[in-house]
Parts: C-alpha cells; sequence; structure tokens
C-alpha cells in the first residue's frame, strides 16, 4: 500500500520511534567487547569462553534474518518489531542476572534473536511508509545512528564498567526497550499484510547453510582451522554450509509456490550492486577498529574508554552531515553520493595506517577519523536507499532481510580475516617476542616500549586489508542505474 494511503500518522515520528530500539541493538553489538576482562574477572571464565558471549549473539543475530524479514511481510512489521523488541529487552534483564558463563551465552543467544526480529523491520517500514522520492532522508537517519552508535557503544560501556559493573551495559537495556516499546506501539503503523505460504524447506536449507558458513569463518581462527570435533573439521563445515546455500538457491528458483527469497529481487541492478557494496562496507567497519584500538592501547597507552572517544570527530561529522546527503540522495544519482562515500572511506584507513606510529601527535590520528565520519556520511544513505527503492511494498520485507545478512557475513568475515591477518603481522614483525601474543592475551597496557613500532607496524599493515576490500564496493557503486523517480522527473544530477 502507498504511503498516501496513510493519511492519519506522521512517516517520522514513526521511524524516529524504530531507530531507537535499532539504535540499541547496535550499540550492544559493539558495548560487550569493551566489558571482556571485567567479565572474564566477575563469572571466573578464561579467554574462549568470554569469546562466544560476543560470538554466541553474532551467530543468532546474522542466520535468522533472512526469515525474520519475510516474517515481517506475512505479520507485519509493527509486530515483528514489538515481539523482538520484548524478546531483546527481557534478554539483556537476563544477562544482567547471569551468574555463570554459559547461562549468560545463552542468554545472549535469546538476545541475538531478539536483534534478528527486528532488524529488518525497520528498513521494511521505510521502504512501505515514505514515497520513493523521500526515502533518502529517512535512510540517512538510519545511517546516522548507525555511526553513532559505534562511538556511544564503547564509551558506554567504558563508563558502565568502571562505575556500576559490567552487568549494567546489559541492565540499561530494559529502561531503554520499555520506552522503545511505548514509542513504537503508539507511533508505528499497522501496516496491511498478505497472506503467505511459508518455505519450510527455504528456511531450513538458509538456515543450515547461514549457520554453518557463519559459525566456521567466525569461530575458524579458535580451532586454528583444523578439526573442531571428532571428524568434523573447519572447513568441511564451511563447505557443508555453501553446498547448503547452493541448495538453497536452486530452490528458490525451482520453488512454484512462494519462495523466501524470491530471485526476482536481484533483477533490479541497483538491489544486487547495493548488496555487494554493504558486504564489503560491513567487512571494513567491523574490521578497522580492531588494528586501532589495538595499537591506542598498547602503544599510546589509552584506557578502553579514552581510545574509544578517538571516534569522537568520526561521530559528530558523520551525524552533521546525514539530514544534508540525506537530501542530496532523493534528488541525485547514488552512485556519486556513495562513491564518493567509500573512496573517502579506503583513503581515510590508507592515511591512518601511515599515521599509526610510536611518536604520531594524536591531531594526526584524528584527521584521517575525521575523514571517515565523512565516508560514513555519504555511504549509508545511499546504498540502503538503492537497495530497497525499487522494491514493492509486498517484497520490502524480504529484500530487508536479504540486505542485513549480506551486512552481517561481511561483518563476520571481516572480523576473522582481521584476526588472522593481526596474528600474521604481529608473528613477522615481533617474532623475538612471540608475535606479541602477550600483548593481546595479558592485556595489551603492559606492551614494553621495545616493542612499540613493531607492534604499530604490525597494526598499520593490517589496517590495509580494510582499506583494500572496500574498493570492491566502490567499484560496485559506479555501476548503479539512475533510479526510476529520479527517471521519470528527468533529473541526473
Amino acid at each position: 500500500m502507498a504511503p498516501t494511503e496513510h493519511p492519519d500518522f506522521r512517516p517520522w515520528p514513526a521511524l524516529w520511534a524504530l531507530v531507537l530500539g535499532f539504535f540499541m541493538i547496535l550499540v550492544d553489538t559493539t558495548i560487550v567487547s569493551v566489558a571482556t576482562p571485567a567479565i572474564m574477572t566477575g563469572l571466573d571464565a578464561d579467554v574462549n569462553a568470554v569469546i562466544w558471549v560476543t560470538s554466541a549473539y553474532l551467530l543468532a543475530y546474522a542466520v535468522p534474518l533472512l526469515i525474520t524479514g519475510r516474517l515481517g511481510d506475512r505479520f507485519g512489521p509493527k509486530n515483528m518489531y514489538l515481539i523482538g523488541l520484548v524478546v531483546f529487552t527481557l534478554a539483556s534483564l537476563w544477562c544482567g542476572l547471569t551468574g555463570t558463563i554459559g547461562m549468560l551465552i545463552t542468554a545472549r543467544v535469546a538476545q541475538g534473536l531478539g536483534a534478528a526480529l527486528m532488524t529488518p523491520q525497520t528498513m521494511a517500514v521505510i521502504t512501505r511508509i515514505f514515497p520513493a522520492d523521500q526515502r533518502g532522508r529517512a535512510m540517512s537517519l538510519w545511517g546516522a545512528v548507525a555511526g553513532v552508535a559505534t562511538l556511544v557503544g564503547p564509551v558506554a560501556g567504558g563508563l558502565l564498567v568502571d562505575g556500576p559493573g559490567w552487568e549494567w551495559i546489559f541492565f540499561i537495556n530494559v529502561p531503554v526497550g520499555v520506552v522503545a516499546f511505548v514509542l513504537a506501539a503508539r507511533l508505528v503503523p499497522a501496516l496491511p499484510t498478505a497472506v503467505h505460504r511459508f518455505d519450510l524447506v527455504g528456511v531450513a536449507l538458509s538456515a543450515i547453510g547461514l549457520f554453518c558458513v557463519v559459525f566456521g569463518i567466525q569461530e575458524g581462527r579458535q580451532y586454528d582451522w583444523g578439526t573442531i570435533a571428532g571428524p568434523l573439521h573447519v572447513w568441511m563445515l564451511i563447505a557443508f554450509g555453501l553446498l547448503a546455500l547452493v541448495a538453497f538457491v536452486v530452490w528458490q528458483r525451482v520453488n512454484r509456490g512462494e519462495p523466501l527469497v524470491p530471485l526476482g529481487l536481484f533483477r533490479d541492478r541497483n538491489f544486487s550492486l547495493a548488496n555487494l557494496a554493504i558486504t564489503s562496507v560491513g567487512f571494513t567497519v567491523t574490521s578497522q577498529g580492531f588494528p586501532l584500538m589495538l595499537y591506542a592501547q598498547a602503544v599510546r597507552g589509552l584506557t578502553p574508554t579514552g581510545s574509544a572517544l578517538l571516534f569522537v570527530p568520526m561521530a559528530v561529522i558523520s551525524g552533521g552531515l546525514a539530514p544534508f546527503v540525506g537530501r542530496l540522495t532523493d534528488r541525485m544519482h547514488p552512485r556519486y553520493l556513495a562513491g564518493f562515500g567509500l573512496l573517502c572511506l579506503s583513503v581515510s584507513l590508507i592515511w591512518l595506517s601511515h599515521e599509526m606510529t610510536p611518536d604520531s601527535p594524536m591531531w594526526r590520528l584524528l584527521l584521517p577519523i575525521a575523514l571517515l565520519g565523512v565516508a560514513n556520511g555519504f555511504m549509508w544513505s545511499p546504498l540502503g536507499t538503492s537497495a530497497t527503492r525499487n522494491l514493492p511494498p509486498s517484497r520490502a520485507g524480504a529484500g530487508a532481510g536479504v540486505y542485513n545478512t549480506t551486512r552481517q557475513i561481511g561483518a563476520v568475515l571481516g572480523s576473522a580475516s582481521i584476526a588472522a591477518l593481526i596474528d600474521a603481522r604481529l608473528a613477522a614483525e615481533l617474532p623475538s617476542a612471540g608475535g606479541g601474543a602477550g600483548a593481546t592475551e595479558a592485556g595489551v597496557g603492559k606492551l614494553p616500549e621495545a616493542l612499540h613500532a613493531g607492534f604499530s607496524t604490525a597494526m598499520a599493515q593490517a589496517m590495509l586489508l580494510p582499506a583494500l576490500v572496500v574498493l570492491v564496493g566502490f567499484v560496485a557503486v559506479l555501476f548503479f542505474a539512475l533510479p526510476r523517480h529520479l527517471v521519470k522527473s528527468g533529473d541526473a544530477h
């Protein structure tokens, strides 16, 4: 149903209500990393166990996104969003009350499932309640929230861990979740739904395939890319997952009923290219933070909170640019805006790599980080809007599910790849120090000064990987087609 058929509600308050919950999800994705040492101490857990606090959440978040996007089409995005918000909020309370690492991991799985129910609905609602020529501004808010959350998560985590304790990184979600629920229930419209036959074979194949691939990539390093248990090998699991995903695509093609992911979505050139680009962005945004944070704490001696504050220029510039870029997105060819943003992202990371030395003045680090803010301001809205602008309302949920799934897979690939590269570069630059393993295992703040130069070089070299990967997205967006609403208006600028 077209947005003009809903004269009794205002779309912008509805979007703000949804964005509050989306912001909470994104903050929770990053906030736990700051609390990892405190959780290890508080729950008497080892490194491998506490890593699962994040891994379990990311797995439960990434795997169901295709399915939850389609559920929004079937049962209504508002209903699925509210259900996910309740699950996420109650799971957050559960996380804070746990007394064992095993129970915390279980609660994080529930939290991830709640996040998976919520995330696709935000984009689906934007597609359904905003006219095509206004979605750029709406999506710019979605993108600005993603940028600000990358700052708020680590800073809030540091303050809460240093203050009332690690449990409060989860307890803080409860009042926010209650407010978000009340606002969404009052302001988000109950959009019409269509009766769909649910593709159970597609659900099974996509869930199995994504779980095996994501688990294998995410946890491969923990098993040294070898045996997981018995005859089960990491590469065997990934290969099986890829075969399941190939079977899923074949089934979507031959299914005469209603497939989980209508392959017709990919006939839209901009949808296909935006998914390729957002995969590279997910990879880059996730991976670039690891070498920078390790460098800031191990070499420059910053606290977790202090190192997170390095991102202030990025968040401020990104948030300030979002409304301006949103208006441009509705008027200009998306290849120019997204291309400029992705190119800035690559240039900023190469520049930052050059500045990551033991004695580089702090202001010289902040300059490329400020350019990161320009990149964030210009890339999120054009990418998200280009992916969904031409989709019919009945496929908004499916399209949003695909888009968010590819973003999360990119993030998992980025996390696994940067960890392996950091290990390799530390082994090459600090061979006499055991690859610098002590720096990351025992606490980066204890790194001896004699190792600062080698450690900095290793982190700077690792930063070049995300800088190169995002160029794949840059090339993809150069082939964006002119959106239909601009073709109709004759505006190609």
